[in-house]
């Protein structure tokens, strides 16, 4: 039997678990206002009056504030002069005002009233206030909208206030987004370390015969365990089923002799984990170790490509030829690797820049990475290996320790 597969309770597993979140500490409101900082002054690098971030990772990254999004237009406006205004539906105030971390001014609106409006007047009032140019003007005030808001919600801005110049302001938000500050490291890591001990505990209660509902089941248990209020996601395929990269429908049964593949994250402070396992429960065959091999050296590929200044194309890339190398689809096709190499990872589970071909962003200090050149053999089993990266000013790290190999899949890594 692969070393650590098989042989505990989920009662047993689940009694070794503790609770890991404890002595990391949440985003401070200096850190909030140093990122309002940065994304201010990549707006007057590019001319734009004024910010509106709706509910999602945007809002929660600039100004700490998580809130599920509606049809009622909520959010928060930044001008180029650096005036903050939060925008709320009226009846709502008393609960919004629980969730603020930076104080500014907050704008309410009746139901009967026009929520865009309202953003429109208050940009041109905090503009003209600061003695900066007006909506109107026959430059046309440019206003960045968050990417994530609802086109429904856009072409209203776009359709009813013709004067203004609405553009996406994925570019200045990404650009911010991309670098993480130390803090926000140290919370990766420790969401990483906890979903890592999360899938060992779940390698260690399998059993011939589990349905993979019941495995789903004790990751979630697992999760809460270990301090998160469970799985933000988990995918669990075996055998044939682990060939497709996002699953099947239904649930499955293990059998011996198969391969194992657990893809599962949690939360935690905002920030995401997302680590994959692939192994056999019992013995691997030739077959299997084979390309076991070939996908932990694709991996190992990719993060010695990932040096500073490096593209996110050429990690791509190098991944690539090192499956060539061992005969598979150096293209993205199969036999191979279907998908990206990585992807980054932050407060939303996939983030800009990604490691694929076509994105020339190129590897700085802070950026975060999965790393997980899956190899997906049709109708026979898939292997993913993913464990993530940050970038450093001497190179990449790894958040967590490897796979040591197929017969000792949490043996401690490089």
């Amino acid at each position: 039997m692969t070393i650590g597969i098989g042989g505990q309770s989920t009662v047993q597993a689940l009694a070794k678990l503790t609770n890991m979140r404890e002595n990391i500490a949440p985003i401070t409101a200096v850190e909030y206002q140093k990122r309002l900082n940065n994304v201010q002054q990549l707006m007057k690098n590019n001319n734009i009056s004024a910010l509106f971030i709706t509910p999602g990772s945007n809002l929660i990254y600039f100004v700490g504030i998580n809130l599920m999004c509606t049809e009622r237009l909520t959010g928060v406006i930044l001008t180029v002069t650096g005036q903050l205004t939060y925008i709320v539906p009226h009846f709502e105030l008393d609960s919004f005002r629980e969730h603020l971390i930076l104080q500014g001014a907050i704008a309410t609106w009746q139901e009967h009233q026009d929520p865009v409006g309202l953003v429109i007047n208050e940009i041109n009032n905090n503009l003209l206030i600061n003695n900066n140019s007006s909506l109107g003007t026959p430059n046309r005030t440019k206003v960045a909208i968050c990417g994530s808001t609802s086109f429904t919600t856009v072409n209203k801005f776009i359709s009813g206030y013709p004067d203004i110049n609405v553009v996406c302001a994925d570019e200045i938000t990404t650009t911010c987004r991309q670098i993480k500050s130390t803090a926000e490291i140290a919370i990766i890591k420790t969401v990483m370390a906890m979903t890592l001990a999360v899938q060992q505990a779940a390698a260690s209660v399998l059993y011939e015969g589990i349905s993979s509902e019941e495995v789903v089941d004790f990751i979630d248990k697992a999760h809460k365990k270990v301090g998160a209020t469970g799985s933000y996601f988990c995918l669990v395929l075996f055998a044939q089923a682990s060939a497709l990269p996002h699953g099947i429908k239904g649930w499955q049964t293990l059998a011996l002799n198969d391969m194992v593949l657990i893809d599962t994250g949690c939360k935690l402070m905002g920030y995401t984990s997302d680590i994959t396992r692939s192994y056999v429960y019992g013995k691997p065959n030739e077959h299997q170790r084979r390309v076991w091999n070939a996908e932990k050296a694709a991996q190992a590929a990719a993060f010695s490509a990932a040096k500073l200044s490096n593209t996110c194309e050429y990690v791509d890339q190098k991944t690539r030829v090192s499956l060539a190398k061992s005969g598979f689809s150096e293209d993205y096709e199969l036999r191979g690797l279907p998908h990206r190499t990585g992807h980054g990872i932050g407060i939303d589970i996939h983030e800009s820049p990604y490691l694929v071909g076509g994105d020339k962003t190129r590897l700085a200090a802070g950026m975060c990475f999965s790393n997980e050149p899956t190899i997906c053999v049709p109708g026979k089993f898939g292997i993913r290996l993913e464990d993530h990266f940050y970038m450093t000013k001497t190179g990449p790290k790894w958040f967590t320790s490897q796979s040591l190999s197929i017969e000792e899949p949490f043996g401690v890594g490089e």
